[in-house]
């Protein structure tokens, strides 16, 4: 055995009992209907006309029902007579490369298939103007070509900032839409700018290019479709500090305060761009966001395969497998980093040889005086957060609890042969 293996043997893991979190569920029922009424309603796309080129942005995040919003924004174009085509907006994403970023959007299940229309994907990117604080402002080749841009994408908190703009429509334009070359800028003078940046170069990138609407698609805590809408390109400022608030207020959170050890199954690019939600677990790798548990801590198993190894992320927290690490993939990983500026983010954590070492190791690191009075929470990611499992020191707080509810009697948890667990 090694030294290693000597160090955790010992080392007694608590059992862990099935926990549901109870949270609201507002759900869209009708997608490709509730778009083609607000088009309609709206008259966001009268002023399109046949024959006109539409390109439709699409980002590295796993968002719900994506291919179909996509879809259906294709189809109700082609009504019209206009040209679509889909382009990744994923700034530095997919190792800030064109098949890295085509890949990134096959993983989401979005492709020339399932969005019935072309994709096009270059890293080359053109530059339309500047901010009046001197940021240029670029746009992607294949999208300043069409004659109209519509961005889609969700709207939610960010994982590194706070701000009126945080994740949703005009970080796109500013940091998707303009590639890594205007990602880079974006996010040059650190996340302590980019709530003022991303405003600044988004409104150049609206009154320049010919951005006809955005949709902003709001997620509830189970990973649903909770609500879309469609606004004009000018509206956009003006709404998306309104519809983030409401996004905030869907948000999944763990409903504890304070945790020993927290098990993350995977963490992955397509789940959130530091592969888990920093608010959700009280973690962060920027002093410009704040709030959440108090997690002494943290540790994952795993990444998830649509993250095509880019780990980003992996810095925050304290352990990892070896699994994880061989999946690793730095050209993927790096350049998120370096054009964000914060190498926090992909540090490599301690690595153990399997979960039951890093879990033990968790264990031990947390200074407990009474090992059996540990207060661990195992969750799948942050997005999947209505079924946990709760070592038995928590089991009298869920049971109070108005949002939890105990699902079943403590277990230990089950190992393979080889660490990993069933």
């Amino acid at each position: 055995m090694s030294a290693i293996g000597q160090l955790l043997d010992s080392i007694a893991l608590p059992n862990v009992a099935p926990v549901r979190q109870r949270f609201e569920r507002p759900r869209l029922a009708d997608i490709e209907g509730e778009i083609a009424r607000q088009i309609a309603a709206g008259g966001c796309f009268s002023s399109l006309k046949k024959g006109q080129s539409v390109a439709l942005t699409a980002g590295s995040r796993g968002i719900s029902n994506m291919p179909l919003i996509l879809r259906t924004l294709v189809r109700e174009l082609r009504k019209i007579g206009c040209e679509p085509f889909v382009f990744p907006a994923m700034g530095s994403h997919g190792g800030a490369t064109a098949q890295g970023q085509l890949e990134m959007l096959q993983g989401l299940g979005i492709d020339e298939k399932s969005v019935e229309a072309p994709i096009r994907s270059s890293m080359e990117a053109v530059q339309i103007g500047e901010t009046d604080g001197g940021l240029p402002v670029y746009v992607d080749a294949h999208a300043n070509k069409a004659d109209v841009i519509i961005v889609v994408n969700r709207i939610k908190p960010h994982v590194a900032f706070s701000g009126p703009y945080e994740s949703g429509l005009m970080k796109m334009i500013a940091v998707g839409v303009s590639k890594q070359l205007g990602a880079d800028f974006c996010h040059r003078m650190g996340f302590g700018c980019m709530a003022d940046n991303i405003p600044a170069i988004a409104k150049v990138a609206i009154a320049r290019k010919n951005i006809i609407c955005a949709v902003g698609i709001l997620e509830n805590a189970f990973h649903e479709t909770a609500r879309i809408e469609i606004m004009r390109g000018t509206d956009i400022e003006r709404r998306e500090p309104e519809l983030l608030k409401a996004a905030a207020l869907l948000a999944p959170r763990l409903f504890f305060d304070q945790l020993d050890v927290l098990v993350l199954d995977e963490i992955g690019k397509d789940i959130a761009g530091t592969g888990f939600d920093t608010s959700v677990v009280g973690r962060y790798h920027t002093p410009f966001r704040t709030g959440g548990p108090h997690i002494t801590r943290i540790l994952t198993l795993d990444l998830t395969e649509g993250s095509h190894g880019n780990a980003n992320g992996i810095g925050i927290l304290d352990f990892t497998t070896k699994r994880l690490y061989e999946k690793f993939r730095p050209e993927h990983t790096y350049p998120n980093a370096l054009t964000s500026t914060v190498p926090l983010s992909v540090k490599m954590p301690m690595v153990l040889q399997n979960d039951r070492q890093a879990i033990q190791a968790a264990v031990k690191t947390c200074n407990l005086e009474d090992r059996d009075a540990v207060r661990l929470v195992r969750i799948k990611n942050t997005v999947a957060l209505e079924n946990i499992w709760v070592s038995t020191a928590l089991v009298p707080y869920c049971e109070q609890h108005p949002n939890l509810e105990l699902l079943g009697p403590a277990v230990p948890f089950a190992f393979k042969k080889d660490g990993s667990l069933l």
